[in-house]
Formats: structure tokens, sequence, C-alpha cells
């Protein structure tokens, strides 16, 4: 198995994202394994943030480096909280304040006018200074429920409705999940890109 370093400290993401790349014979290291330190995110779209974070922790380990950089967009809210997801509520935040806001946000409105998508960008580069990173994005489309249902997942999975399942993210089996979810589809396109270099 080969380590990849991912910028992330959130057990729950890196065990979604070890589910899709094991069976490639790639093991997926959280940096706190590394000691790196996070990076403040700077930047002002889901890009930015997911190339900061992946050459930080690339060049502190010299080790290829996964990051992403994912967010939840409401329509009723102009796009909020957008790159803000983890620290809606504050910096200090916990799953279920930001949860909390967010209904208290759309509190009162019809379901059709509460749609939303996740959204996550991927970013793989080989080496801290890699000039060609691979880049992936994926899209979930769903709507904010009105109350938290199920125990699965994390964030706001919980509250995300998916329409052709009938059910909230977090009621979904992982297997399911990861093969809908916007982390799933940006990890399918990023293996598939990665697979394609392997062999041009």
């Amino acid at each position: 198995m080969q380590d990849i370093v991912v910028a992330t400290g959130n057990q729950g993401k890196l065990k979604e994202i070890n589910q899709v790349l094991n069976p490639f014979g790639l093991k997926a290291r959280g940096q706190a394994e590394f000691e790196v330190p996070e990076i403040e995110e700077t930047g002002l779209t889901f890009v930015e943030n997911a190339l900061l974070k992946a050459r930080n922790a690339s060049a502190i380990t010299g080790k290829p480096a996964l990051a992403d950089d994912s967010g939840l967009e409401v329509d009723a809210l102009r796009g909020a909280p957008g790159i803000y997801s983890a620290r809606y509520a504050g910096p200090e935040a916990t799953d279920a304040d930001n949860v909390a806001k967010l209904l208290a946000a759309l509190e009162g409105l019809p379901s059709h006018q509460r749609r939303a998508r996740f959204q996550c960008v991927m970013v793989y580069l080989r080496h801290a200074e890699d000039p060609v990173p691979l880049i992936c994005q994926g899209t979930w489309e769903g709507y904010i429920a009105d109350q938290a249902s199920g125990n699965n997942g994390f964030g706001y999975d919980p509250v995300f409705m998916v329409p052709d399942q009938g059910c909230s993210a977090a009621q979904l089996p992982p297997e399911i999940k990861n093969q809908l979810s916007h982390r799933g589809l940006a990890l399918q396109q990023l293996m598939a890109a990665f697979a394609a270099r392997q062999t041009a």
C-alpha cells in the first residue's frame, strides 16, 4: 500500500476516503500522524483552499498529498455557508452548532425553497511543487430538511435530504453514500485521472 497524506483531521472524512482508495492499493493517512499543523484557509474558493492544504501537507511530509475543500451551498442563503461551512456558527463551532444555525436561518421556508447542494473540490499533489495537480469536483444536489435524522455521516448530513433516496445523507449506508456523495464523486474522478496518469 502506498501512503498518501491527507490534509484533514476529520476521522469521518478519512474513513470515507480510505473506503475509496484502498482498492487501488493506496492508504490515506491523516496529517496529524505526521504532526502537520493545520494551515489557515485563506482562499476565497474551494479550489484555493484545497491547494493550500495539500501543498502544506506535502511540503512538511515529503509525501504525495490529497486535500479537499467541501461545503454546503443553500440557494435561499445565496450560497452560504459555502467555504465557511465548517465554521458557519463560529471558529469553534461543532457540527450541532452549525446545523442549528442553518435550521434557524431557514425556519418557516417550504421544502421547494430549501434547495441545497454539497460541493467538493479534491486536489492530489505528487509533491509540494507539483505544477500539474489533479483537481476534481463533485456536486450532490438535495434540500435541507426541517429537522435532523439519521446517525451515519457527519457535518450537515442529518439535515441534507437526498430526493431520489427519500432520506437524509445520514440515513444512507456508507457504501451508498460513497457512490452518490460530492466527495465520493470527486474521488471517483480523481482515481480515474490517477489511473490514466499511471498508464500514460
